[in-house]
Protein backbone atom coordinates (compact mmCIF):
# COMPACT_ATOMS: atom_id res chain seq x y z
CA UNK A 1 0.00 0.00 0.00
CA UNK A 2 1.55 3.29 -1.13
CA UNK A 3 1.60 6.02 1.52
CA UNK A 4 1.15 9.66 0.54
CA UNK A 5 1.49 12.65 2.84
CA UNK A 6 -1.32 15.15 2.27
CA UNK A 7 -1.17 18.49 4.06
CA UNK A 8 -3.92 20.86 5.14
CA UNK A 9 -6.70 18.38 4.46
CA UNK A 10 -9.01 19.53 7.22
CA UNK A 11 -9.49 22.66 5.14
CA UNK A 12 -11.75 23.29 2.19
CA UNK A 13 -10.09 21.75 -0.87
CA UNK A 14 -8.17 19.06 0.98
CA UNK A 15 -11.22 17.76 2.83
CA UNK A 16 -13.00 17.34 -0.49
CA UNK A 17 -9.93 15.64 -1.96
CA UNK A 18 -9.42 13.01 0.77
CA UNK A 19 -12.75 11.15 0.42
CA UNK A 20 -12.64 11.43 -3.37
CA UNK A 21 -9.10 10.01 -3.54
CA UNK A 22 -9.54 7.22 -1.00
CA UNK A 23 -12.83 6.09 -2.51
CA UNK A 24 -11.16 5.88 -5.92
CA UNK A 25 -7.93 4.15 -4.88
CA UNK A 26 -8.06 1.17 -2.51
CA UNK A 27 -4.27 0.66 -2.47
CA UNK A 28 -3.35 4.09 -1.07
CA UNK A 29 -2.92 5.31 2.51
CA UNK A 30 -3.05 9.03 3.28
CA UNK A 31 -1.25 10.64 6.21
CA UNK A 32 -3.15 13.89 6.74
CA UNK A 33 -1.00 16.57 8.42
CA UNK A 34 -2.95 19.65 9.48
CA UNK A 35 -2.33 22.25 12.18
CA UNK A 36 -6.08 22.83 12.64
CA UNK A 37 -5.89 26.60 12.54
CA UNK A 38 -9.16 28.55 12.32
CA UNK A 39 -9.64 27.38 8.69
CA UNK A 40 -9.33 23.67 9.53
CA UNK A 41 -12.24 21.67 10.92
CA UNK A 42 -12.36 17.95 11.68
CA UNK A 43 -16.08 17.98 10.82
CA UNK A 44 -14.98 18.50 7.22
CA UNK A 45 -13.56 14.96 7.25
CA UNK A 46 -16.67 13.16 8.47
CA UNK A 47 -17.31 11.77 4.98
CA UNK A 48 -13.75 10.45 4.61
CA UNK A 49 -13.18 6.71 5.09
CA UNK A 50 -12.67 6.01 8.78
CA UNK A 51 -10.08 3.26 8.54
CA UNK A 52 -6.33 2.64 8.54
CA UNK A 53 -6.00 4.20 5.10
CA UNK A 54 -6.54 7.69 6.53
CA UNK A 55 -4.36 8.72 9.47
CA UNK A 56 -4.80 12.22 10.83
CA UNK A 57 -1.86 14.00 12.50
CA UNK A 58 -2.26 17.43 14.04
CA UNK A 59 0.92 19.39 13.50
CA UNK A 60 2.77 22.16 11.71
CA UNK A 61 4.36 21.74 8.28
CA UNK A 62 7.11 24.08 9.52
CA UNK A 63 8.05 21.58 12.25
CA UNK A 64 10.95 19.80 10.57
CA UNK A 65 11.41 17.15 13.24
CA UNK A 66 7.74 16.19 12.98
CA UNK A 67 7.85 16.03 9.19
CA UNK A 68 11.01 13.91 9.30
CA UNK A 69 9.41 11.53 11.79
CA UNK A 70 6.35 11.08 9.56
CA UNK A 71 8.50 10.27 6.54
CA UNK A 72 10.43 7.71 8.58
CA UNK A 73 7.47 6.15 10.41
CA UNK A 74 5.16 5.80 7.41
CA UNK A 75 7.66 5.44 4.54
CA UNK A 76 6.15 8.37 2.66
CA UNK A 77 6.36 7.89 -1.12
CA UNK A 78 4.48 10.99 -2.28
CA UNK A 79 3.38 14.42 -1.11
CA UNK A 80 0.27 16.34 -2.15
CA UNK A 81 0.66 19.73 -0.54
CA UNK A 82 -2.53 21.74 0.09
CA UNK A 83 -1.64 23.43 3.38
CA UNK A 84 -1.50 27.21 3.14
CA UNK A 85 -2.70 30.43 4.61
CA UNK A 86 -5.03 31.56 1.83
CA UNK A 87 -7.28 34.49 2.73
CA UNK A 88 -6.05 37.66 1.01
CA UNK A 89 -7.60 40.01 3.57
CA UNK A 90 -5.71 38.24 6.36
CA UNK A 91 -2.45 38.46 4.43
CA UNK A 92 -2.81 42.23 4.27
CA UNK A 93 -3.21 42.40 8.04
CA UNK A 94 -0.56 39.83 8.96
CA UNK A 95 1.78 38.98 6.07
CA UNK A 96 4.41 37.30 8.28
CA UNK A 97 2.16 34.31 8.95
CA UNK A 98 1.76 33.79 5.21
CA UNK A 99 5.48 33.85 4.56
CA UNK A 100 6.12 31.45 7.43
CA UNK A 101 3.51 28.88 6.42
CA UNK A 102 3.47 29.17 2.65
CA UNK A 103 7.17 29.70 1.99
CA UNK A 104 9.01 28.15 4.94
CA UNK A 105 6.48 25.34 5.36
CA UNK A 106 6.73 24.37 1.70
CA UNK A 107 10.53 24.44 1.90
CA UNK A 108 10.49 22.16 4.95
CA UNK A 109 8.27 19.57 3.29
CA UNK A 110 10.21 19.72 0.05
CA UNK A 111 13.63 19.46 1.64
CA UNK A 112 12.67 16.54 3.88
CA UNK A 113 11.20 14.72 0.88
CA UNK A 114 14.34 15.38 -1.15
CA UNK A 115 16.69 14.12 1.55
CA UNK A 116 14.51 11.06 2.18
CA UNK A 117 14.10 10.04 -1.46
CA UNK A 118 17.39 11.09 -3.08
CA UNK A 119 21.03 10.31 -2.29
CA UNK A 120 22.37 13.16 -4.40
CA UNK A 121 21.12 15.42 -7.22
CA UNK A 122 19.39 13.52 -10.04
CA UNK A 123 19.73 10.13 -8.30
CA UNK A 124 16.84 8.54 -6.43
CA UNK A 125 17.56 5.96 -3.75
CA UNK A 126 16.81 2.36 -4.60
CA UNK A 127 13.08 1.75 -4.33
CA UNK A 128 12.16 5.44 -4.33
CA UNK A 129 11.76 5.91 -8.08
CA UNK A 130 8.40 7.48 -8.84
CA UNK A 131 8.11 9.40 -5.58
CA UNK A 132 6.50 12.74 -6.40
CA UNK A 133 5.94 16.12 -4.74
CA UNK A 134 2.76 17.85 -5.94
CA UNK A 135 2.43 21.49 -4.93
CA UNK A 136 -1.04 23.07 -5.01
CA UNK A 137 -0.94 26.77 -5.90
CA UNK A 138 -3.11 29.57 -7.24
CA UNK A 139 -3.69 31.71 -10.32
CA UNK A 140 -3.15 34.77 -8.12
CA UNK A 141 0.61 34.40 -8.59
CA UNK A 142 0.15 35.77 -12.12
CA UNK A 143 -1.24 39.11 -11.00
CA UNK A 144 -4.13 40.69 -12.86
CA UNK A 145 -5.46 40.59 -16.42
CA UNK A 146 -6.92 43.17 -18.77
CA UNK A 147 -10.63 43.24 -19.62
CA UNK A 148 -9.91 41.60 -22.99
CA UNK A 149 -11.64 38.15 -22.91
CA UNK A 150 -8.78 36.67 -24.93
CA UNK A 151 -6.28 37.67 -22.24
CA UNK A 152 -5.82 34.51 -20.14
CA UNK A 153 -3.30 33.08 -17.70
CA UNK A 154 -1.21 30.31 -19.21
CA UNK A 155 1.62 28.30 -17.71
CA UNK A 156 4.10 30.68 -19.35
CA UNK A 157 2.52 33.87 -17.96
CA UNK A 158 5.15 35.79 -15.93
CA UNK A 159 4.57 35.93 -12.20
CA UNK A 160 3.38 39.32 -10.90
CA UNK A 161 1.80 38.80 -7.46
CA UNK A 162 0.08 41.83 -5.95
CA UNK A 163 -0.84 40.74 -2.40
CA UNK A 164 1.22 39.23 0.41
CA UNK A 165 -0.80 36.02 -0.04
CA UNK A 166 -0.06 35.69 -3.77
CA UNK A 167 3.56 36.72 -3.22
CA UNK A 168 4.00 33.97 -0.63
CA UNK A 169 2.49 31.41 -3.00
CA UNK A 170 4.72 32.64 -5.83
CA UNK A 171 7.70 32.17 -3.54
CA UNK A 172 6.69 28.62 -2.68
CA UNK A 173 6.17 27.82 -6.37
CA UNK A 174 9.70 29.00 -7.12
CA UNK A 175 11.19 26.85 -4.37
CA UNK A 176 9.43 23.77 -5.76
CA UNK A 177 10.61 24.64 -9.26
CA UNK A 178 14.19 25.00 -8.02
CA UNK A 179 14.24 21.52 -6.48
CA UNK A 180 13.33 20.03 -9.83
CA UNK A 181 15.87 22.00 -11.84
CA UNK A 182 18.68 21.87 -9.27
CA UNK A 183 18.27 18.35 -7.88
CA UNK A 184 16.15 16.56 -10.46
CA UNK A 185 13.35 16.02 -7.97
CA UNK A 186 10.06 14.72 -9.35
CA UNK A 187 7.78 17.71 -8.79
CA UNK A 188 4.60 19.08 -10.34
CA UNK A 189 2.77 22.34 -9.65
CA UNK A 190 -0.89 23.12 -10.27
CA UNK A 191 -2.24 26.67 -10.25
CA UNK A 192 -5.99 26.77 -9.81
CA UNK A 193 -8.64 29.43 -10.26
CA UNK A 194 -11.14 30.40 -7.53
CA UNK A 195 -12.63 27.29 -5.95
CA UNK A 196 -16.16 27.05 -4.61
CA UNK A 197 -18.35 24.26 -3.27
CA UNK A 198 -19.12 22.39 -0.03
CA UNK A 199 -17.04 22.95 3.11
CA UNK A 200 -15.57 26.32 2.13
CA UNK A 201 -14.72 28.57 5.07
CA UNK A 202 -17.17 31.33 5.97
CA UNK A 203 -14.63 34.07 5.20
CA UNK A 204 -14.75 33.42 1.43
CA UNK A 205 -17.09 35.25 -0.95
CA UNK A 206 -19.72 32.64 -1.79
CA UNK A 207 -20.21 31.31 1.77
CA UNK A 208 -20.33 34.91 3.00
CA UNK A 209 -23.07 35.83 0.54
CA UNK A 210 -25.17 32.79 1.46
CA UNK A 211 -24.67 33.21 5.21
CA UNK A 212 -25.36 36.95 5.25
CA UNK A 213 -28.40 36.56 3.03
CA UNK A 214 -29.98 33.90 5.23
CA UNK A 215 -29.20 35.90 8.38
CA UNK A 216 -30.96 38.98 6.98
CA UNK A 217 -27.73 40.99 7.11
CA UNK A 218 -26.10 43.27 4.57
CA UNK A 219 -24.31 41.33 1.81
CA UNK A 220 -20.96 43.13 1.39
CA UNK A 221 -19.46 43.57 -2.09
CA UNK A 222 -16.02 45.14 -2.47
CA UNK A 223 -15.72 48.29 -4.61
CA UNK A 224 -17.95 48.35 -7.68
CA UNK A 225 -18.35 44.55 -7.76
CA UNK A 226 -16.88 44.30 -11.25
CA UNK A 227 -13.83 42.26 -10.28
CA UNK A 228 -13.85 39.05 -12.33
CA UNK A 229 -12.75 35.56 -11.30
CA UNK A 230 -12.74 32.19 -13.04
CA UNK A 231 -14.78 29.86 -10.82
CA UNK A 232 -13.86 26.18 -10.41
CA UNK A 233 -16.05 23.66 -8.62
CA UNK A 234 -13.97 22.02 -5.91
CA UNK A 235 -14.54 18.41 -6.99
CA UNK A 236 -13.43 19.28 -10.53
CA UNK A 237 -10.26 20.67 -8.97
CA UNK A 238 -9.73 17.46 -6.98
CA UNK A 239 -10.04 15.41 -10.15
CA UNK A 240 -7.51 17.66 -11.86
CA UNK A 241 -5.05 17.20 -8.99
CA UNK A 242 -5.52 13.43 -9.20
CA UNK A 243 -4.74 13.39 -12.92
CA UNK A 244 -1.70 15.66 -12.63
CA UNK A 245 -0.29 13.76 -9.65
CA UNK A 246 -0.51 10.45 -11.49
CA UNK A 247 0.21 11.39 -15.10
CA UNK A 248 1.66 14.91 -15.27
CA UNK A 249 5.18 15.35 -16.59
CA UNK A 250 7.86 15.89 -13.98
CA UNK A 251 8.88 19.52 -13.55
CA UNK A 252 5.78 20.82 -15.30
CA UNK A 253 3.15 23.35 -14.25
CA UNK A 254 -0.53 22.78 -15.06
CA UNK A 255 -3.24 25.42 -14.74
CA UNK A 256 -6.66 24.21 -13.58
CA UNK A 257 -9.57 26.51 -14.39
CA UNK A 258 -13.30 26.14 -14.81
CA UNK A 259 -13.78 28.44 -17.81
CA UNK A 260 -16.49 30.10 -15.73
CA UNK A 261 -15.67 33.80 -15.61
CA UNK A 262 -18.06 35.80 -13.47
CA UNK A 263 -17.89 39.24 -11.86
CA UNK A 264 -18.60 39.53 -8.16
CA UNK A 265 -21.82 41.32 -9.09
CA UNK A 266 -22.89 38.34 -11.20
CA UNK A 267 -22.01 35.90 -8.43
CA UNK A 268 -24.00 37.77 -5.79
CA UNK A 269 -26.94 38.35 -8.12
CA UNK A 270 -27.11 34.66 -9.09
CA UNK A 271 -26.95 33.44 -5.48
CA UNK A 272 -29.68 35.86 -4.43
CA UNK A 273 -31.88 34.81 -7.35
CA UNK A 274 -31.50 31.14 -6.49
CA UNK A 275 -32.12 31.74 -2.78
CA UNK A 276 -35.30 33.64 -3.66
CA UNK A 277 -36.62 30.32 -4.98
CA UNK A 278 -34.80 27.77 -2.81
CA UNK A 279 -35.23 29.57 0.53
CA UNK A 280 -37.55 32.60 0.14
CA UNK A 281 -37.41 35.41 2.66
CA UNK A 282 -40.30 35.50 5.12
CA UNK A 283 -41.38 38.87 3.69
CA UNK A 284 -41.14 37.47 0.13
CA UNK A 285 -38.79 40.26 -0.93
CA UNK A 286 -35.61 39.51 -2.86
CA UNK A 287 -32.33 38.91 -1.10
CA UNK A 288 -30.87 41.41 -3.58
CA UNK A 289 -32.19 44.17 -1.32
CA UNK A 290 -29.46 43.22 1.17
CA UNK A 291 -26.57 43.87 -1.25
CA UNK A 292 -24.30 46.62 0.05
CA UNK A 293 -21.16 47.99 -1.59
CA UNK A 294 -18.20 48.53 0.74
CA UNK A 295 -14.74 50.05 0.43
CA UNK A 296 -12.50 48.04 -1.87
CA UNK A 297 -9.59 46.14 -0.34
CA UNK A 298 -5.97 47.06 -1.01
CA UNK A 299 -4.30 45.37 -3.98
CA UNK A 300 -7.57 43.94 -5.27
CA UNK A 301 -6.75 42.41 -8.68
CA UNK A 302 -9.32 43.23 -11.34
CA UNK A 303 -9.56 40.03 -13.33
CA UNK A 304 -8.31 36.42 -13.26
CA UNK A 305 -9.00 33.85 -15.97
CA UNK A 306 -7.19 30.59 -16.66
CA UNK A 307 -6.46 28.91 -19.97
CA UNK A 308 -6.59 25.20 -19.06
CA UNK A 309 -5.75 24.03 -22.58
CA UNK A 310 -2.51 22.32 -21.53
CA UNK A 311 -4.25 20.18 -18.91
CA UNK A 312 -7.18 19.46 -21.21
CA UNK A 313 -5.17 18.45 -24.26
CA UNK A 314 -2.17 16.78 -22.60
CA UNK A 315 -3.89 14.89 -19.77
CA UNK A 316 -7.54 14.81 -20.86
CA UNK A 317 -9.04 16.69 -17.90
CA UNK A 318 -12.29 18.61 -18.33
CA UNK A 319 -14.31 20.59 -15.80
CA UNK A 320 -17.60 18.74 -15.42
CA UNK A 321 -19.56 21.45 -13.62
CA UNK A 322 -20.71 24.70 -15.14
CA UNK A 323 -21.11 27.55 -12.70
CA UNK A 324 -24.90 27.19 -12.91
CA UNK A 325 -24.83 23.52 -11.92
CA UNK A 326 -22.08 23.90 -9.33
CA UNK A 327 -23.60 26.86 -7.52
CA UNK A 328 -26.91 25.03 -7.05
CA UNK A 329 -25.08 22.10 -5.44
CA UNK A 330 -23.16 24.55 -3.27
CA UNK A 331 -26.24 26.40 -2.06
CA UNK A 332 -28.03 23.12 -1.34
CA UNK A 333 -25.09 22.02 0.81
CA UNK A 334 -25.09 25.25 2.84
CA UNK A 335 -28.85 25.22 3.28
CA UNK A 336 -28.59 21.71 4.68
CA UNK A 337 -25.68 22.75 6.91
CA UNK A 338 -27.52 25.71 8.41
CA UNK A 339 -30.73 23.72 8.83
CA UNK A 340 -28.82 21.05 10.73
CA UNK A 341 -27.08 23.63 12.95
CA UNK A 342 -30.45 25.09 13.96
CA UNK A 343 -31.62 21.81 15.49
Amino acid sequence: MKTILVTGCAGFIGSNFVPYFLNKYSDVRLINLDLLTYAGDMDNLRDAPQDERHIFVQGDICDRSLVESLFAQYDIRGVIHFAAESHVDNSIKNPGVFVQTNVNGTFTLLDVAYKTWMEKPFVYKAGYDGCRFHHISTDEVYGTLSDDPSDLFTESTPYAPNSPYSASKAGSDMIVRSYHHTYGMNTVITNCSNNYGPKQHNEKLIPTVIRKALAGENIPVYGDGKNIRDWLYVLDHCKGIDIVYHTGRSGEVYNIGGRNERSNNQIVDRICTLLDTMKPRDDHKSYKEQITYVEDRAGHDRRYAIDATKLETELGWRAEETFDTGIIKTIEWYLKKYKTSEK
